[in-house]
């Protein structure tokens, strides 16, 4: 059976010449992502978060496309292997929009760091990609891209 719909999600990879710890350190800290992220210009730990922990809640303040509209994102960290994996979800805890994470793999010396993103398999989820998949889905390839390049900006100064 072939499958005619554009996959749910995508990544990007760049490699960072700085050891796992000092990359996790940037990935896991919400409340930096404003420094790296050309949509999110700042996040904030909530309902009793403080730090990066399976289960931790965080809203992410979005201006969509960097010019808007503009909207506060609930959050809830879905995955949180330190030096390894920091994922979280995006939505209710009834809705799953859309999963954010980074995978981090030493590499070379330096550390492999890989932004994706996931939706969700609800139906107006994929009627919305189905129709509009195509300009998110660069519009997204460039944002991860860039918020990886800043990030490697600070670890390798």
């Amino acid at each position: 059976m072939i499958n005619l719909l554009p996959s749910l999600g995508d990544e990007v990879s760049v490699w960072m010449d700085a050891p796992p710890a000092e990359v996790w350190d940037l990935v896991s800290d919400v409340t930096r992502i404003g420094e790296f992220s050309p949509e999110t210009f700042e996040a904030r730990w909530t309902r009793g978060s403080t730090g990066p922990e399976v289960g931790a809640y965080f809203k992410g303040h979005v201006k969509r496309n960097g010019v808007g509209p503009t909207y506060w994102s609930l959050c809830r960290v879905t995955a949180c292997e330190p030096e390894k994996v920091f994922e979280f979800a995006v939505g209710t805890d009834e809705m799953n929009v859309n999963n954010w994470g980074y995978r981090l793999e030493p590499k070379d010396g330096g550390t492999l760091v890989t932004e994706y993103f996931r939706l969700g398999s609800n139906l107006p989820t994929r009627i919305y990609w189905l129709v509009l998949g195509p300009l998110r889905r660069r519009t997204n390839q460039k944002g991860m891209r860039t918020t990886l390049e800043r990030m490697k900006a600070v670890v390798e100064k």
